[in-house]
């Protein structure tokens, strides 16, 4: 643990008494910068089966972690009191039961699931709460973008120009989605290629952004972009391949870099003037072989971590960050939960999922 860092371990239950343990190290301001942005931060890892929610206790000072076991989560959509996070086969909809009122454990939110939509095994990848409620998600494995359905697995919403039809080939690695105003507005794709699984030869630098609404490609040149977002009027973007967060001058159709960070970026959102983004150590196999960012960590004589950069939008600096070590190896998606300070979440693999009752009044 890093000096000045202090830590509340996840409560120890049936989910976790069978996983490996992590480990957390912390910049020594990162505590005290999430008590005062007044929100705590969600995180996803497919590759471990978790979600985390990072939070801070106001008694002691410390943060607060909390996990709970769900297959494969990837992409997460925030909204009121609802979390909605992909996984495998569904997108489950979870709800705050506390409401604001703390706990006996206190913690302010307890999110409980309450409802699904079964997408069959379609690779989600991004997922946001379009306007009227509607969830809309980066679609990988069809190449599109869709929404939930009642009746089918997925209800096709767009499809970029150059993806002649829907086929369940993750033809080009659509895999982030930007909203403006409650619609989709731009999604990021690793490839433009038209062709079952095509993108992987294109990895280094074919990936685009694409414009939903014109159908216009706005930048090309990236390496495995993700996570794309519109914050306080500029379209950010990971170049994840190249480990560079930045901008998207769209008068140019030109990437901007803000801001190098040493790892595998995906999951990006924002606290005030912060940007917090996701970082992965890579996979040592063919979809991460001959990355730009092999070669930048090289020149720096650094190695690839996994955990959250705080990145200064103002200046490009890294003003705080939160290693992990051990078992979690890759995040997918990162998520500011406004307003709530400590959250906790009910899963599926305990007793405590048997005991949770709600009656609307």
């Amino acid at each position: 643990m890093s000096k000045g860092t202090t830590l509340e371990p996840a409560p120890s239950t049936a989910d976790d008494a069978k996983t490996e343990a992590f480990a957390l190290t912390t910049s020594r301001q990162f505590p005290d910068w999430l008590a005062d942005s007044g929100a705590s931060l969600a995180l996803t890892t497919y590759q471990s089966g978790k979600v985390i929610l990072v939070g801070t206790n106001k008694e002691s000072g410390r943060l607060s972690i909390f996990e709970r076991t769900l297959e494969r989560p990837m992409g997460m959509a925030f909204e009121g009191k609802r979390l909605a996070i992909a996984t495998i086969v569904s997108i489950t909809v979870f709800v705050d039961a506390a409401e604001g009122a703390a706990t006996a454990d206190g913690h302010d939110a307890v999110f409980v699931p309450q409802s699904a939509s079964y997408t069959a095994d379609i690779d989600t990848h991004d997922l946001a709460y379009a306007e009227n409620g509607v969830l809309v998600f980066a679609n990988t494995l069809f190449s599109c973008l869709a929404a939930t359905s009642p009746t089918h697995s997925f209800r096709p919403v767009w499809k970029p120009p150059f993806i002649s039809r829907l086929a369940a080939e993750d033809r080009c690695h659509l895999n982030g989605l930007a909203l403006r105003d409650g619609r989709p507005a731009y999604v990021t794709c690793v490839s433009e290629t038209d062709i079952a699984d095509g993108w992987r030869d294109n990895r280094t630098g074919g990936g685009v952004v694409v414009d939903i609404a014109s159908n216009e490609i706005v930048c090309r040149g990236l390496s495995m972009p993700h996570s794309p977002r519109l914050h306080n009027g500029r379209l950010w973007v990971l170049n994840s391949g190249a480990g560079e967060i930045g901008t998207v001058d769209l008068a140019r159709g030109k990437f901007e870099p803000v801001a190098f960070c040493p790892g595998y970026l995906r999951g990006l959102s924002f606290l005030g003037p912060y940007a917090v983004v996701g970082l992965s150590e890579p996979r040592e196999n063919r979809t991460f072989a001959g990355l730009p960012l092999q070669d930048r960590l090289a020149a720096e004589n650094v190695g690839p971590r996994c955990g959250i950069y705080v990145i200064d939008t103002r200046t490009g600096d890294v003003a705080h960050w939160l290693r992990i070590e051990g078992v979690v190896k890759e995040l997918y998606d990162v998520l500011a939960l406004p307003g709530i300070v400590r959250p906790a979440m009910i899963g599926f693999r305990n007793q405590e999922i048997r005991r949770t009752v709600s009656i609307e009044a």
